[in-house]
C-alpha cells in the first residue's frame, strides 16, 4: 500500500504507477486489502478523494493523483484514560507498540479492573490529543512482559488483523524453562483446547485448535534452559503449554507445572515485534528491554 500520512481525520498519500489504471474500489478490496464494508462506506459517503474530488469504485487511478481517505474520525476511548507514563517502544500516525509491564492485565476483564495497558494507552492518546479507540491487536497474559501492538484508527486495525492472521506479524518471545532442552532447535505442532478439570487452564488435545511454536536454545544453566520462541499461531497460553508438554514448564508457571525458582511469576517475556508497516510497506521492528526481574533470574541461574 502507498505511503500515507495523518491530517486531521483524513489519510493522505500520492498514487505511484503500480496503482496507475486499477479501479478504486477493487484497489481498496482486492489490493490493499481493505474490509469490504468499510469500502463499501467510504464510497457511499464520498469519503475517498483523488485529487480533490470523491471518486467512485469504478473510476480508474492515475498515477500522481493525491488520495485521501477519512478513516480517522473521533471514537471514544472504549476505556477511562489513566494519566500514567507507557513505555512505548514506537509509534507514528497509524500504530503503537508499547512495553507491557508484568503483572498487569492487558485489558479489562470485569468492571473494576481500572488500570490495565489499554488504559495506560487511552491515557498516552488523551495527552497527545487523539480521540480515538484503543485497540491492541493481540494479547499478553498478565504475568508475561513485552512488546504489544496497537491500532489508533480502525483501517490499521482491519489491516493489521489481516496480517496477523496471515503470519506476517513476528512475535519472538524469551522464555527460561526448568530442565536442559537437549536440541538446540525445533518445532511443537500440537494442538491446543480447554483442560475440563482445571478452569482457565490449556492442554494439548487432538481435536483443539492448530498451534505452531519454534523454539531455540539460547543459553543452557546446571538445571535450567533459556530458549528463543517464534509464535506461528496465537493461542491462549501457548508457549506455556507447548513447553510444560515438552517436558520443561517455564519457571515460575505454577498453572502448568513450574516452581517459583527466583521469580514469582512466569518467566517469559515477549522481547521483539517485527512487522511491515500497512501504510507504505517498510519494515518495522520493535524490542522490549528486559525486565528487573528476569535479569534477577538470569543471574541467579548464572550462580
Amino acid at each position: 500500500m502507498i505511503k500515507m500520512k495523518k491530517d486531521g481525520e483524513w489519510l493522505v498519500g500520492t498514487l505511484t504507477e503500480g496503482e496507475e489504471g486499477v479501479p478504486f474500489g477493487p484497489l481498496l478490496r482486492d489490493v490493499w486489502g481493505f474490509p469490504r464494508k468499510l469500502a463499501h462506506l467510504l464510497f457511499q459517503h464520498k469519503e475517498i478523494m483523488a485529487d480533490g474530488r470523491p471518486v467512485t469504485q469504478l473510476q480508474q487511478a492515475e498515477a500522481g493523483q493525491e488520495l485521501r481517505m477519512r478513516v480517522c474520525v473521533p471514537e471514544p476511548f472504549g476505556v477511562d484514560p489513566v494519566a500514567e507514563p507507557v513505555d512505548v517502544l514506537y509509534e507514528d500516525d497509524h500504530l503503537l507498540i508499547a512495553n507491557k509491564p508484568a503483572g498487569m492485565l492487558l485489558h479489562p476483564t470485569e468492571v473494576q479492573h481500572e488500570r490495565t495497558l489499554d488504559h495506560l494507552v487511552a491515557g498516552h492518546f488523551a495527552k497527545l490529543g487523539l480521540q480515538a479507540k484503543v485497540r491492541h491487536v493481540h494479547r499478553l497474559d498478565q504475568d508475561t512482559s513485552g512488546a504489544v501492538l496497537y491500532a489508533k484508527h480502525a483501517l490499521a486495525a482491519a489491516l493489521l488483523d489481516e496480517r496477523l492472521r496471515r503470519r506476517e506479524v513476528k512475535r519472538h518471545y524469551h522464555a527460561f524453562v526448568h530442565g536442559i532442552v537437549a536440541k538446540e532447535a525445533g518445532t511443537i505442532d500440537a494442538a491446543i483446547g480447554r483442560d475440563r478439570h482445571v478452569p482457565g487452564r490449556r492442554r494439548v488435545v487432538p481435536q483443539g485448535e492448530s498451534a505452531v511454536t519454534h523454539y531455540r536454545v539460547v543459553s543452557r544453566y546446571e538445571q535450567a534452559t533459556h530458549i528463543a520462541c517464534q509464535l506461528e499461531t496465537g493461542r491462549t497460553h501457548q508457549i506455556r503449554v507447548h513447553l510444560s508438554h515438552l517436558g520443561h514448564p517455564l519457571i515460575g508457571d505454577k498453572l502448568y507445572g513450574g516452581r517459583a525458582n527466583g521469580i514469582s511469576r512466569q518467566a517469559l517475556h515477549a522481547r521483539r515485534l517485527e512487522l511491515v508497516h500497512p501504510f507504505g510497506e517498510q519494515p518495522v521492528c520493535a524490542e522490549a528491554a528486559w525486565p528487573d526481574d528476569i535479569r534477577r533470574l538470569e543471574k541467579y541461574l548464572r550462580r
